[in-house]
């Protein structure tokens, strides 16, 4: 089983800030550690608590930690039905640290097919070890697809069309991290030493028994932007031809509309009538002298 987890709520004071990587390991939960955290309870989108021990006590299952980019490449690159053909059948489970209710609409925005379950409480993430810190590192993984601004833009939209909700979205300070578990018991584990320290795919596609292939690359969610706003260009010109059109075809229908048609006909023929009547003056102009001479 494949374990991944997410944010939650106010907590005591975080390990570590805005710079440097935190200094944890990655060795593996023991019995003993396991037996602490498997009555912890975790909740699904139902708001149903499940206890942790019942995630992976049957098949092979890897638990990661719950962020949007690192769940969107992993989506991609791994799918429930590659999992199944595995020898030994596995499964991912992503636990996060927000609230439930916010299950589907992050299920929506990843395109996760991975059942979601939420640790508002944290507890399971303190007693696996896994730490709170702002730092970025000093690396951006292969895994983000976007550049750090274009995270923010994308921060600031969900947020404002997540209206209220943006706030129960969980601790941001919390970090986690990737367990996978082999007959009740952790078999590797990635803890998270910054905010982008994931385990990168292709190593978390070795520790599942899959090839050790980067992630497809992924429409982002700057060049939707651009094409969002190539669509309302067109559609706002289309709108202004349209309106123009209507215009014309209004103007010509009502009954101001049709006056001045009339008018604009008269005047038309006005002039047509006068350029007639001078050159035709020339002409007979023309054969008076012509007969003089």
């Amino acid at each position: 089983m494949a374990v991944e987890t997410m944010e939650a709520t106010k907590p005591a004071e975080p390990t570590g800030e805005f710079h440097g990587d935190i200094d944890v390991d990655n060795k593996p939960p023991t019995k003993r550690d396991l037996d602490k955290v498997a009555q912890l309870p975790v909740v699904d989108e139902n708001g149903k608590p499940h206890t942790f021990e019942s995630l992976y006590s049957s098949d092979t299952n890897e638990a990661p930690r719950n962020c949007q980019e690192y769940l969107r490449s992993l989506s991609t690159s791994i799918t429930p039905d590659a999992l199944q053909a595995l020898p030994t059948p596995t499964k991912v489970i992503v636990i996060g640290c927000g609230q439930p209710a916010l299950i589907p609409m992050y299920t929506k925005e990843t395109q996760c097919p991975f059942p979601i379950y939420a640790d508002p409480s944290k507890k399971l993430y303190a007693q696996l070890g896994m730490i709170r810190t702002l730092s970025l590192g000093s690396r951006s993984p292969e895994y983000m697809q976007y550049s750090l601004p274009s995270a923010v833009i994308r921060a600031i939209y969900q947020g404002l069309k997540a209206g209220r909700d943006a706030f129960r979205g969980g601790d941001y300070w919390q970090v986690g991290g990737e367990f996978l578990f082999e007959d009740g018991q952790v078999s590797w584990c990635h803890r998270m030493k910054n905010t982008r320290d994931h385990a990168e795919i292709p190593e978390t596609r070795r520790q599942l028994g899959l090839d050790g292939a980067k992630p497809p690359l992924r429409k982002t969610f700057s060049s939707g932007i651009r094409r969002s706003s190539s669509q309302l260009q067109r559609r706002f010109s289309d709108r202004r031809k349209s309106w123009s059109r209507s215009r014309d075809r209004t103007e010509k229908s009502s009954p101001e509309g049709s006056m001045m048609e009339k008018v604009k006909e008269d005047k038309q023929e006005e002039e047509a009538s006068e350029r007639s009547s001078k050159e035709n003056a020339k002409k007979n102009g023309a054969a008076t002298a012509k007969k003089g001479s």
